[in-house]
């Protein structure tokens, strides 16, 4: 990449509504959260800065092995945005931009982050870029360093995507090919469409 973008990928969550931790259930031989690490890695990013949480030693033992880099959120119970404090805060000084990945969507690819990381352009004006499919915007989203500081005033769950209607303006959205920017997996329901989706 030309310019310096880190990916943070948030893994603290309680998973509340599948009934167990979502991030260390296994898909085609890994677990969830291993499969995103492995592909932010894959497309190039640097750091990969993983936040834990909830089951911090199960996340950790899930994505061992990878060179990423380490943030324990001892707050998580406060929700997303507390993830989101933690992981900007971690970030180095020459990072210009942050893909923010989630956990649970195991099927977004290094070539779906690669193209969102590829529209990011501040000379134009596109300093927030999120992909969309079908009419509906998804994850991951790539934020601008303008924008950390608001990200580490945000609170509660919403995590950071009420900056896209703040700064409508520069927000650029990257066209996707498939859905795979859209599926996460929250339910026990969504586990098994996942496990019955494409190989």
């Amino acid at each position: 990449m030309s310019v310096s973008i880190a990916a943070l990928l948030l893994a603290a969550g309680r998973s509340s509504r599948m009934g167990g931790n979502k991030l260390v259930m296994e898909w085609r031989g890994k677990a969830l959260v291993a499969h995103v690490a492995d592909q932010a890695l894959t497309a190039g990013f640097d750091p990969v800065v993983v936040v834990t949480g909830h089951q911090a030693d199960a996340v950790r033992r899930a994505v061992a092995g990878r060179p990423v880099a380490w943030i324990h959120n001892a707050l998580y119970g406060q929700g997303m945005a507390a993830s989101l404090k933690a992981g900007i805060e971690a970030l180095p000084p020459a990072v210009e931009a942050v893909l923010v990945c989630l956990g649970d969507m195991p099927r977004v690819e290094a070539r779906h982050m690669q193209a969102i990381a590829r529209a990011y352009d501040p000379s134009a004006g596109r300093t927030i870029c999120v992909p969309i499919f079908d009419g509906q915007r998804g994850n991951p989203v790539l934020f601008g360093r303008r924008y950390f500081a608001e990200m580490q005033s945000l609170e509660g769950d919403r995590g950071a995507r009420s900056l896209l209607a703040g700064h409508a303006d520069h927000v650029h959205e990257v066209p996707m090919a498939d859905d795979a920017v859209l599926a996460d997996v929250d339910t026990p329901d969504s586990f098994v469409r996942l496990a019955g989706g494409p190989p």
